[in-house]
């Protein structure tokens, strides 16, 4: 073998193949940082409705608003997003609400060494009511009546709860807005009864047993 030929092959060998990677904040990385192939919902019926794609940063424009069940084509990042606007200091200030949500995962990702999404998911799976109760009028008379909710429609009151539970938090508190969506997403996440979502939840079912 000639010289020549033998510094083809070692330059060869050289050759590294670079891993190819997502870009950050496009399609899979949520907050650039956050990778979602590898969240798991245990809840059957929520699974094919939490939506974490993710283009960039979470926000629409509320492009899907008025079409047919569109906002199942919104991340549920940028929905609960959404919720923590509806009342409070953060009311239409979507980029304080955005940042407050960004550092609570960092933070619950930090302390618990686990990617915080999956917290998030399991907070919402622990939230989700399966009856509600509905109201039926015979003549003048009015009686409740335990229903099933939809998978759209415990998602929505799980993202409310959440919300809410965090708002709570930091009524007549110093605590921030960061610290309570902690705090909330941790309870819920785990299961724990003082979580706002939690309680409302087993409120809401014990409720809708009674009415069967």
């Amino acid at each position: 073998m000639s010289e020549s030929e033998t510094v083809v092959e070692e330059e060869v060998e050289e050759v590294v193949i670079e891993e190819v990677r997502p870009i950050a904040g496009i399609g899979t990385l949520v907050f650039g940082k956050w990778d979602v192939s590898d969240i798991t919902c245990k809840d059957p019926g929520l699974a094919p409705y939490i939506n974490l794609t993710t283009v960039g940063v979470p926000h629409s424009g509320g492009r899907h608003a008025n079409a047919w069940f569109g906002k199942a084509k919104l991340s549920v990042v940028e929905r609960y997003i959404n919720k923590l606007m509806r009342s409070g200091p953060y009311t239409g200030k979507k980029q304080g609400a955005m940042k407050a949500f960004e550092a609570a995962l960092d933070m619950i990702a930090e302390k618990s060494g686990e990617n915080p999404l999956q917290v998030f998911v399991n907070a919402i799976c622990n939230g989700a009511p399966m009856e509600e109760i509905t109201r039926i009028k015979f003549g003048a008379v009015s009686q409740p009546k335990a229903v099933d909710a939809s998978p759209s429609r415990r998602l929505d009151v799980a993202l409310r709860n959440l919300a809410i539970g965090a708002h709570q938090g930091t009524h007549k508190s110093k605590r921030t807005l960061t610290n309570c969506i902690i705090n909330e997403l941790s309870k819920a996440g785990s299961g724990d009864a003082t979580s706002y979502a939690v309680a409302k939840k087993e409120e809401l079912e014990r409720i809708a047993s009674s009415a069967r």
